[in-house]
């Protein structure tokens, strides 16, 4: 990158004292991320500045903003991960999921009573069971007419 390009790319940041982030003060798409254009394309500005700062982003990897501020292209507040981690470690309803310990009921996630599907969701043993149980019962009942 070239001295005006990189010019260019600071003028539009305002470095703030809550945290330490660097704030894009220039345009952003509707997801809230800085765009910056260069050399006639539009690039997401966060990975303009890790790039700038730091180097490139390993392949098969993507930046997560560590201060959980999509508006900061301070590149220590960046970190390359997977796809998956990025996601677990936001405020998504994946990553809330995947942070749950226990069933509804109570029963814990692991061990033995811990079955994964093959789309890898969870389910607890212990209440598939019960199910079963109770599924079994009113099979049961339905024969006897009662």
């Amino acid at each position: 990158m070239d001295a005006k390009t990189r010019a260019r790319f600071i003028v539009k940041t305002l470095p703030t004292g809550v945290g330490g982030c660097w704030l894009w003060t220039a345009s952003k798409d509707r997801k809230g991320y800085g765009k910056f254009k260069m050399a006639g394309r539009v690039h997401r500005a966060h990975r303009v500045s890790y790039e700038m700062h730091v180097g490139p982003i390993p392949d098969g990897l993507e930046l997560d903003h560590l201060c959980r501020n999509r508006m900061c292209v301070n590149p220590d507040h960046l970190e390359p991960v997977t796809t998956q981690e990025n996601l677990l470690r936001g405020d998504t309803i994946a990553a809330c999921n995947a942070a749950k310990t226990h069933c509804p009921q109570g029963h814990e996630y692991a061990g033995d009573n811990l079955y994964i599907d093959k789309r890898g969701r969870r389910f607890c043993r212990t209440c598939a069971r019960e199910r079963d149980r109770k599924r079994y019962q009113r099979k049961k009942e339905a024969q006897r007419g009662i």
